[in-house]
């Protein structure tokens, strides 16, 4: 079981291929904020949910000065397919071999169903603009979890 990750560590760096196969790095990043937020299966009901809701407020997160990166273990074809059958705007970067997932506290033992299994842990991190973790949510909801953290946040509304 890999680590936790809590407000003040230096988020892991990670280069990953997007859907389109073009890598995506945090440190093309560095200074402005990233929400990171990872998801077990492309192309799923909470998931679609979850990367629904982060593209329908994308530009509100990005007016507050966000980008939004969305990780899960899919090959890129997957994620290409996903962005194309649900419309999404958010970066999708793929992580089959789950290194990064893993060394964001994101892949382990969790309880589905009443079963203890191991997976993808839903999780959100916001890092900040020089790549340290501002907040580490994990165990999120995939419904109403990208508003949640809109108000956490303080993003002001679109209006």
């Amino acid at each position: 079981m890999s680590e936790r990750l809590v407000p003040g560590d230096t988020a892991p760096a990670f280069t990953l291929p997007d859907a389109d196969g073009k890598p995506v790095s945090l440190a093309d990043h560095r200074g402005r904020k990233v929400i990171v937020y990872f998801y077990s299966a492309a192309l799923t009901p909470g998931c679609t949910k979850q990367a629904c809701d982060f593209t329908d407020n994308l530009d509100v997160l990005a007016a507050a000065g966000y980008d939004v990166i969305g990780v899960s273990p899919d090959k890129p074809e997957k994620l290409a397919k996903f962005r194309e059958q649900e419309s999404l705007k958010v970066t999708l970067a793929a992580d089959p071999d789950k290194s990064v997932l893993t060394a964001y506290g994101a892949f382990g033992e969790k309880t589905m169903y009443g079963k203890t299994v191991t997976g993808v842990i839903r999780s959100t991190f916001v890092v900040d603009e020089d790549g340290k973790v501002e907040q580490a949510f994990y165990n999120v909801k995939a419904t109403g979890h990208v508003a949640k953290l809109i108000r956490d946040l303080n993003v002001p509304a679109a209006g």
